[in-house]
């Protein structure tokens, strides 16, 4: 089936950008980035900064809020079945430049190999703001909780 992703959550104090693949069938349900229980996202993001983990999706968006982060997606819309990211075919790009060029934002992380690889691809200029990390999935089972606190360090900005 074909599906459309999410717009972007940037607001325009957000100085990190997160760019994920494409909304899980989880997420795609809850309707906002990250919507899978399971997903160690919302929890290192939390640690990060030292605030309690959200769950709802407005507690969500008040902590990114906070600590402006931002999020997106490499795909807008693709062909997919399920969650995975192996599953992705058919997609169109997002314009990851109108989000930078019209934002503070100073640094990007890559949630996972295929937003990487997407990134490098199409976005390769901006190349020296972004870290690639381990997906946050739980189907990942070489996540490191460590990179993406150092990762997400206020102190980088």
């Amino acid at each position: 089936m074909r599906f459309t992703g999410f717009e972007s959550y940037v607001n325009t104090d957000s100085t990190v950008l997160v760019l994920g693949s494409f909304p899980s069938v989880k997420s795609r349900a809850e309707n906002f980035y990250y919507g899978n229980v399971r997903n160690r996202f919302w929890s290192v993001l939390a640690e990060a900064f030292g605030k309690d983990a959200p769950s709802s999706v407005d507690e969500k968006k008040r902590l990114l809020d906070e600590i402006k982060v931002g999020l997106w997606d490499m795909v807008m819309e693709c062909e997919i079945e399920g969650s995975l990211d192996s599953n992705i075919r058919d997609y169109v790009v997002a314009d990851i430049s109108s989000v930078v060029e019209n934002s503070k934002i100073k640094r990007i992380i890559l949630n996972g190999g295929t937003s990487a690889k997407l990134f490098y691809k199409y976005f390769p200029e901006y190349s020296d703001m972004a870290v690639a990390l381990p997906s946050t999935s739980p189907a990942n089972v070489r996540f490191d909780k460590t990179l993406w606190l150092s990762a997400l360090n206020p102190k980088n900005d």
